[in-house]
């Protein structure tokens, strides 16, 4: 696999904490833990993708999500450290052209949007579910299929700090065989064998106050 490929978000370095403007939700007061917040897309761009690359794919997940929403964003509760966690997809786009080497900032998302944003086709790629799709799913004023990016937003009572990969893969294909409204899983599963050269850029956020990022 090429090693050269690299991936590159100027707004936070890698390992880093991720700006609150580019998250879902921001801590708020003791009374009211949750905060909507700016939910901007981040600039992403790629550089050194291999000989024959014919599209470029990004997936944005969590993999520190709650197994289990029990105690979760409940009042004099903790989320337990040694619950199991599992993935949650921020961020799912695949069949970006060749010739493109990143996304503006802001492109992908500008703000919260309830009911969430379009999936499919776009300007600048093909957009499938995030994870806020299943998240959001019994709530009568937010339920509907969420697309492109919406950013962190753990939850407020947490005692771990949630990691946040993004990650780009050059592929060998023009595109992907995907069904309409596709998951993140669904995108990795199309990918096997077509990726030529990946990258990743981590950043880390908690809405819990007392949990260092």
């Amino acid at each position: 696999m090429n090693t050269n490929f690299s991936i590159n978000i100027d707004s936070w370095s890698d390992g880093t904490a991720i700006p609150a403007r580019f998250a879902f939700g921001r801590p708020g007061t003791p009374d009211s833990p949750f905060a909507a917040s700016e939910n901007i897309s981040p600039a992403v761009s790629w550089s050194n993708a291999p000989a024959g690359t014919k599209s470029f794919a990004i997936i944005c997940h969590d993999p520190d999500v709650p197994s289990s929403g029990e105690d979760v964003n409940q009042a004099g509760k903790l989320v337990p450290a040694d619950l199991p966690r599992v993935d949650f997809f921020h961020w799912v786009l695949v069949n970006i052209a060749a010739a493109s080497s990143g996304l503006d900032e802001g492109v992908a998302s500008q703000g919260i949007t309830p009911r969430g944003k379009s999936v499919g086709q776009s300007a600048y790629g093909l957009s499938g579910m995030n994870d806020y799709t299943g998240w959001f799913a019994g709530d009568p004023d937010m339920a509907g299929t969420y697309g492109s990016y919406d950013g962190p937003c753990p939850p407020w009572n947490d005692s771990i700090v949630h990691h946040y990969h993004f990650k780009v893969f050059a592929l060998d294909v023009e595109t992907l065989n995907l069904p309409a409204g596709f998951s993140g899983q669904d995108a990795l599963k199309a990918m096997q064998g077509h990726i030529l050269a990946s990258a990743s850029h981590m950043g880390t956020y908690s809405m819990n106050p007392a949990v260092p990022v």
